[in-house]
């Protein structure tokens, strides 16, 4: 499972999510809009996977508490730089305890689909509810289904920021019931020339069924949201 990024690729990815636009605050809002709902006096969010601390920076203007899990030193010490009041542990998702509960737990970025099989993401989804209270809640981006997945999706952007010209590249395709992503980055810099850097990444096609039985045998309620926040939709839960 590579979920783990150079510090090349990392700051690539965080000024190419950057200059596509993504509105983090726009989905701060909405993941804060779903857990109040639910809980309406949530004072503390987990964000697991948290990457490079986008959706933290956002999250910390409307929780009292926000905290960050992230596998990746690379990404947790961006994070860190954008967040130096937040503390961010470095942590894999089967297996992270931080000996505390918060009012929500979320985990974007289909950073879930990184599970290899069901035992991972039953083991994933059970440290999201431990660190939950009673009527805690949890949120999960998935990864696209098997039936919405489509194979040989080619995705091109081109960024300039910080003095580059960034250009990446991605192709998806079926194997082996999962998606491999090939990604190739060329960034280009002014007197040095052009560079290409490359990562691979392979993220399982879960059924929608086989989320919710990760939230059942956790112990939550599961709701799917087909038209939250992302194009895949959200799946919500509520500790019993």
């Amino acid at each position: 499972m590579n979920l783990e990024y150079s510090g090349d690729i990392a700051r690539l990815y965080d000024l190419v999510h950057q200059g596509k636009g993504k509105d983090y605050q726009a989905e701060a809002e909405e993941l804060a809009a779903l857990v109040t709902q639910r809980r309406p006096r949530a004072r503390s969010l987990l964000d697991v996977a948290c990457g490079t601390g986008m959706h933290l920076r956002h999250l910390g203007e409307i929780f009292e508490e926000v905290a960050g899990v992230e596998v990746s030193p690379d990404m947790l010490a961006i994070a860190q730089r954008r967040n130096p009041d937040v503390r961010i542990h470095r942590g894999d998702m089967r297996d992270f305890a931080l000996g505390r509960r918060f009012d929500a737990v979320i985990c974007m970025f289909s950073s879930i689909g990184h599970m290899r099989d069901q035992r991972e993401l039953d083991a994933a989804i059970g440290r999201f509810a431990a660190h939950l209270p009673s009527g805690g809640v949890v949120i999960v981006d998935p990864w696209w289904f098997p039936e919405t997945f489509t194979p040989g999706y080619v995705g091109a952007s081109l960024v300039e920021a910080e003095g580059r010209t960034i250009a990446r590249f991605s192709h998806s395709a079926l194997e082996d019931g999962a998606t491999r992503i090939d990604v190739d980055y060329l960034v280009g810099v002014p007197g040095e020339g052009v560079e290409h850097l490359k990562e691979t990444h392979r993220i399982t096609l879960f059924e929608r069924a086989q989320y919710e039985a990760a939230f059942a045998a956790a112990g939550l309620s599961v709701e799917y949201l087909p038209q939250a926040a992302t194009d895949r939709g959200l799946f919500i839960g509520v500790r019993a």
